[in-house]
């Protein structure tokens, strides 16, 4: 019983973060904080969310860009132990972080390049089990405008299939 509730507690404990030395990958996190920090000083988007074709319209001000931008920190890949699970492709302004195995989450990361400065990034996350599945295609273009493309398959229930787009001003 002991040894259960061991097993059983430190099952629980949150995912170790890769917080020393130079990561492997391109630190996402670390990219959306300091554009969420910029993205402050605007003053509102327009911004169109649609589930399943019905689509609604609106300028709003963001107040929390951390959370706006949540589903694309989520699709960080450095971890510990991860270090080995991606490989990378690299062009004259591309960027392309493959995972090696279906199991992982984060599938692709594109990243397109200026020189250093990010010109825009993609992000496809997968995730399936005997319950659902979900499909995720996460773009941002710096300078004008971030997308995201969510589907949803939960067993027993119909597909839902979410889009939301926000346009910088």
């Amino acid at each position: 019983m002991l040894l259960a509730l061991v097993l059983f507690i430190t099952s629980c404990r949150p995912d170790v973060k890769e917080t020393k030395g130079t990561l492997q990958y391109f630190d996402i996190k670390s990219f959306f904080k300091a554009d969420s920090a910029r993205l402050s000083k605007i003053s509102f988007i327009t911004k169109t969310v649609t589930h399943n074709n019905i689509t609604e319209t609106k300028k709003v001000h963001i107040d929390n860009w951390g959370r706006e931008f949540e589903l694309f920190t989520n699709s960080d890949i450095n971890r510990p132990a991860w270090r080995e699970s991606y490989s990378i492709s690299k062009g004259d302004n591309i960027t392309i972080y493959q995972a090696k195995t279906p199991e992982l989450k984060t599938r692709r990361i594109v990243i397109g390049k200026t020189g250093n400065k990010v010109k825009w990034i993609l992000i496809l996350n997968h995730t399936k089990n005997l319950l659902y599945e979900n499909s995720e295609r996460l773009s941002y273009f710096p300078d004008s405008l971030y997308q995201i493309i969510k589907t949803q398959k939960v067993r027993v229930m119909s597909k839902n299939t979410y889009t939301i787009k926000g346009v910088f001003h």
